[in-house]
C-alpha cells in the first residue's frame, strides 16, 4: 500500500467556480483542445447559433469575417437574440446567453425544433474564452449593444446605439480570442473556415455563407446550393468517373425526423460515405446510416432477384458489395438527438433506424423503377463486386501468417526482428535490394525489421482488392504487418509499433512512398490514423570538415549550418545518391538509430480531401491529373531528368 499523503481535506478544500470561471478553468472540458482545432471552434459555435436560425426557417444569409487582427465577425439576418429581461436571471436574455453557461433556446420552451449545436454552452464559453466580444442585436428597429471583457465580464449594461431599419433583423458578434488561454495559435486558418462553412452550405439548401479575410485584399467566398447534397456528391465525384448520370436525392420526413440522402456510384473500387445531424459531422456513423445503409443492400437484392438478373440460387450481395464505387451524404435534423458518448461522433437513438431505412427505401426502389438503364448499371457493378470479393477471399487465405518463419520460407524477402513485443519493434519498407542489404546489416536486429521492395507498387487506386491481393508485393506487407485486411482487419494484432517508409529524396522515392500512401488508407487506414505511419527522412547532404561529419536534410539545413562555421574553415559538401549508395554504418547514423534520425509521422487529417487528392493523382481519369499539372507545374523547384 501506498504511504497517505497527509492533507487537510474538507469543505475548505472544495472549490466552487462561479460564472465563466470554469470555462476558462478547463477549457479542454468544453472546447476539446486550445490548439488551433479548439481556436476554430469558437467560430463553429458562434455559427452554429446563426445556423440554428436558418432551420428555424428565419436566416438566409451569414456572414463570416476574419479582422486584420485575427478577431472574427458572425453576422446573421436572423431574429436577433431576445434582448428582454430574463424572468431568472433577471438581466437581458442576451446577456444571460453570453455569460451563463447552458442558457440557450437548445433545452426546450419552444425556441428550436432543431438545434445544431452540440452542448447548448456556445455563446457563453466563447466570451468566457475571448479577450473581448462585442454583440449587437437588431431588432424593432433599434440597435442593441453590449461588450463583455477579460473573460465575459460585462462592460456596461445592454444598451440602445442607434436606429434601424423596421425588416433589418439579425446578430451580430465580434469577438478576439484570448491568447493566454490559445497559446499554440490565436490565427485562424482560411482554408479550414471555408471548408467547413462550404460544407455548412451544402447541408443546408439556399441558405448563402459568405467568408471574408480583411488580412487580405478582396479575398471572399460565398457559398449557396440550391441542390444542397446532390451538389454535394457531385462536388466529391468531380474527380471520378460517375457510371450512371442521375444523383440520387432523397427528401422525406416522419415524427418530425428529416432525413436527406443523396448518392451516385462511380468506377472506383472504395466507397465514400459521410453522415451528419443537425450539421454535426458523425464519422461514427449511427442508426441514421445503419438504416440507410440496410436499406440499399435489402433494395439492391430484391431489384437483382426480380429483374432476373440474379438467380434464385445465387448468393445475396453483400453490404460491402453495394458500396462499391459509392459516394453517399447521410443528412438527418432531429429534434432531439442521443450521441453516444461525449464526442459526438455517432448517433444513438434507435427510433431513427427504422424511419430512415423506410423513408431511404420507398424513394431508392422508386428510383431503381423509373430508371432501368441506369439501375442495371449499379446492379452490374455490385455483382461484379460479389464476384472479386470470392475472389479476393481466396487470395486473401495467402496472406494469413502461420509461424514466424512462414513468410521468411515463402517469399525469401522479410528479415524480422527477434522481438515479440510489437510495442517495441517496427518495420522498414525499403526501396530495393540494395539498400535493403544495407539496412538489413545497419539494423538493431532485436527490435528492426526490414523488407525490400522491388520497384513500385502496384497502384491500389486502379485495382480492385482481389487484384491487390495477387500482387506478390503487397501480400507480403499483409502478411508482415499481421492485422489482416477488409472485414478481417484487426488493429490489435499489427505487429510493429512504427512502419517506416524509407525511400530515396528523389522522383522515384516519391512516387514509391505516395504509392504506398495510397495503399496504406486505401487498405490500413486504421493504421495511419492511429499513427502508426512514419516516413524516414535521409540526408541530402554530408558536410565534412576535419574530423566532422555532418549530415543535413535540404539546403536550407545546409545553408544554415555553413554559417555556424569559421570563415577559414575548409570543407567538404556531398549530395546523398540514395539509400544504395549508403553503407551500413552511414545508413544506421543517418536513417536508422533511433537517437539520431529524423522521422515524419503520416496522418490522415481530412478524409474528403485526401479521397480527393489520390483519386485525382492515382486513379483511372487521365484529365484530373492533367489539370493538377498545368495548374502546379509553374511550381516545381527540383524536377529530374
Amino acid at each position: 500500500m501506498e504511504e497517505k499523503v497527509e492533507t487537510k481535506y474538507d469543505s475548505s478544500a472544495i472549490q466552487v467556480l462561479e460564472g465563466l470561471e470554469a470555462v476558462r478553468k478547463r477549457p479542454g472540458m468544453y472546447i476539446g483542445t486550445t490548439s488551433s482545432r479548439g481556436l476554430h471552434h469558437l467560430v463553429w459555435e458562434i455559427v452554429d447559433n446563426a445556423i440554428d436560425e436558418a432551420l428555424a426557417g428565419y436566416c438566409s444569409h451569414i456572414e463570416v469575417t476574419i479582422g486584420k487582427d485575427n478577431s472574427i465577425t458572425v453576422k446573421d439576418d436572423g431574429r436577433g437574440i431576445p434582448v428582454d429581461i430574463h424572468p431568472k436571471t433577471g438581466k437581458s436574455t442576451v446577456e444571460t446567453v453570453y455569460t451563463v453557461l447552458h442558457a440557450g433556446g437548445k433545452f426546450g420552451g419552444g425556441g428550436y425544433k432543431v438545434s445544431g449545436g452540440l452542448h447548448g454552452v456556445g455563446a457563453s464559453v466563447v466570451n468566457a474564452l475571448s479577450t473581448w466580444l462585442e454583440v449587437k442585436v437588431y431588432k424593432d428597429s433599434k440597435v442593441y449593444y453590449q461588450k463583455y471583457m477579460n473573460g465575459g465580464h460585462p462592460v456596461e449594461p445592454l444598451k440602445v446605439i442607434g436606429e434601424c431599419d423596421e425588416d433589418r433583423t439579425g446578430t451580430t458578434v465580434t469577438f478576439l480570442p484570448d491568447q493566454t488561454i490559445f497559446q499554440e495559435t490565436t490565427v485562424f486558418d482560411y482554408d479550414i473556415l471555408k471548408n467547413r462553412l462550404r460544407e455548412l452550405a451544402f447541408l443546408n439548401r439556399g441558405l448563402r455563407i459568405t467568408l471574408y479575410d480583411d488580412r487580405e485584399a478582396d479575398k471572399k467566398d460565398s457559398f449557396c446550393y440550391e441542390g444542397g447534397l446532390k451538389e454535394y456528391v457531385e462536388m466529391l465525384n468531380k474527380s471520378k468517373q460517375p457510371i450512371h448520370p442521375t444523383i440520387i436525392d432523397v427528401v422525406g420526413e416522419e415524427n418530425d425526423v428529416m432525413v436527406e440522402v443523396a448518392l451516385q456510384y462511380n468506377e472506383s473500387y472504395n466507397s465514400s460515405i459521410y453522415s451528419f445531424v443537425n450539421n454535426i459531422t458523425t464519422p461514427e456513423g449511427g442508426t441514421h446510416e445503419d438504416g440507410v445503409r440496410m436499406a440499399l443492400t435489402r433494395i439492391l437484392n430484391k431489384y437483382a432477384q426480380s429483374s432476373g438478373m440474379m438467380k434464385n440460387n445465387d448468393d445475396p450481395l453483400t453490404g460491402d458489395d453495394v458500396r462499391e464505387g459509392l459516394t453517399m451524404i447521410v443528412s438527418i435534423k432531429h429534434p432531439n438527438p442521443q450521441f453516444e458518448g461525449q464526442t459526438k461522433t455517432k448517433l444513438g437513438n434507435s427510433e431513427v433506424r427504422g424511419i430512415a431505412n423506410r423513408i431511404f427505401s420507398a424513394a431508392f426502389e422508386r428510383f431503381l423503377m423509373e430508371h432501368p438503364d441506369e439501375a442495371k448499371v449499379i446492379v452490374e457493378k455490385a455483382m461484379t463486386a460479389s464476384r472479386a470479393r470470392v475472389a479476393a477471399k481466396k487470395a486473401r487465405e495467402l496472406t494469413r501468417r502461420k509461424g514466424d518463419l512462414d513468410i521468411t520460407n515463402f517469399y525469401g524477402k522479410l528479415s524480422d526482428c527477434k522481438s515479440k513485443d510489437a510495442s517495441e519493434c517496427e518495420i522498414f519498407l525499403v526501396e530495393g535490394d540494395s539498400a535493403g542489404g544495407s539496412a538489413l546489416k545497419g539494423r538493431n536486429s532485436m527490435t528492426q525489421a526490414i523488407l525490400p521492395l522491388r520497384g513500385k507498387i502496384l497502384n491500389v487506386e486502379k485495382a480492385r482488392l482481389d487484384r491487390a491481393l495477387s500482387n506478390e508485393e503487397i501480400r507480403t506487407i499483409i502478411t508482415a504487418f499481421g492485422t489482416g485486411i477488409g472485414e478481417e482487419f484487426d488493429l490489435s494484432k499489427l505487429r510493429y509499433n512504427k512502419i517506416i517508409i524509407m525511400t530515396d529524396a528523389d522522383v522515384d522515392g516519391s512516387h514509391i512512398r505516395v504509392l504506398l500512401l495510397t495503399l496504406f488508407y486505401r487498405f490500413f487506414k486504421p493504421i495511419v490514423e492511429a499513427g502508426h505511419v512514419y516516413a524516414a527522412q535521409p540526408p541530402l547532404f554530408v558536410i565534412k570538415h576535419g574530423k566532422t561529419i555532418k549530415y543535413v536534410l535540404n539546403e536550407q539545413e545546409r545553408d544554415e549550418y555553413l554559417k555556424t562555421l569559421s570563415p577559414n574553415t575548409k570543407y567538404e559538401i556531398a549530395r546523398m545518391k540514395g539509400l544504395g549508395e549508403m553503407d551500413a554504418e552511414e545508413l544506421n547514423e543517418t536513417t536508422m538509430d533511433i537517437n539520431r534520425r529524423v522521422l515524419r509521422q503520416i496522418t490522415v487529417e481530412d478524409a474528403v480531401a485526401a479521397d480527393e487528392v489520390f483519386s485525382k493523382l492515382m486513379g483511372e481519369e487521365v484529365e484530373p491529373r492533367r489539370e493538377f499539372i498545368e495548374q502546379n507545374a509553374t511550381f516545381v523547384e527540383n524536377l529530374d531528368v
